[in-house]
């Protein structure tokens, strides 16, 4: 499993490439944002675990323009910026996982596996149910005409509410199950991804909603198609 770590501080990337290397990680250092951005969009890693307060260019911006560009790398942010306004907008943004230092490497490991097991089996190629499909390999998801890729975060979304359709999930559910971590119940991370969804399959398919239907009060759930 090949890694890209994003860090400056030279002390923690020796301490974080030791701590993985052993736990039988490949892993790739660069200590700067913009050259972590380059890397991240011309080659082909796992996994990036991502600083903040980087050189050249913050994490932030890293993370908006990696997203933007449609890289799909699960990211996993580690950072001195432990304020919850910072974790929920790194969550916002696209980052599978937020690791607050001081830190222990062992759950930086764990926080690893957690991300990559969210993952769909090898065997499992596509979830489909009506006219949604969802291809496991390439996260593109097909509604009626329209064709969009999903990020990582987008697709664990629309996956889990694919596995129960007509089941209504409650935001905190939905947090619990696809980001794996409790949040402050008045975020609105759930709606921003859902936001993002609709954006995506409604792009181009007049007069058809979307699949994932609002539940006024409740939660969402992915609409059951007669």
């Amino acid at each position: 499993m090949k890694i890209l770590l994003i860090e400056d501080e030279s002390k923690i990337a020796e301490f974080v490439v030791k701590g993985l290397v052993s736990a039988g990680y490949e892993v790739s250092l660069v200590e700067d944002g913009e050259l972590g951005l380059v890397a991240i969009m011309t080659n082909e890693y796992d996994l990036v675990i991502l600083d903040l307060m980087l050189p050249k260019l913050n994490g932030f911006d890293v993370l908006k323009r990696a997203k933007s560009e449609g890289n799909t790398t699960p990211i996993i942010i580690l950072s001195a910026k432990v304020d919850l306004t910072d974790r929920l907008r790194g969550f916002e943004m696209g980052a599978d996982d937020y690791l607050p230092k001081p830190f222990f490497v062992e759950e930086l490991i764990a926080r690893i596996k957690a991300v990559m097991n969210r993952k769909m089996p090898d065997t499992v190629k596509l979830i489909a149910v009506g006219h949604l499909s969802l291809d496991v390999v390439t996260h593109k998801a097909k509604w009626f005409d329209v064709t969009a890729v999903l990020s990582q975060r987008e697709f664990n979304l629309l996956a889990f509410l694919m596995r129960s359709p007509g089941h209504i999930f409650s935001r905190q559910q939905i947090l619990k199950n696809v980001w794996e971590i409790n949040f402050d119940p008045e975020t609105n991370v759930v709606d921003v991804y859902v936001r993002r969804i609709k954006q995506k399959l409604e792009s181009s398919t007049v007069g058809i909603p979307s699949p994932i239907e609002s539940v006024r009060g409740v939660g969402y759930r992915l609409r059951v198609q007669e």
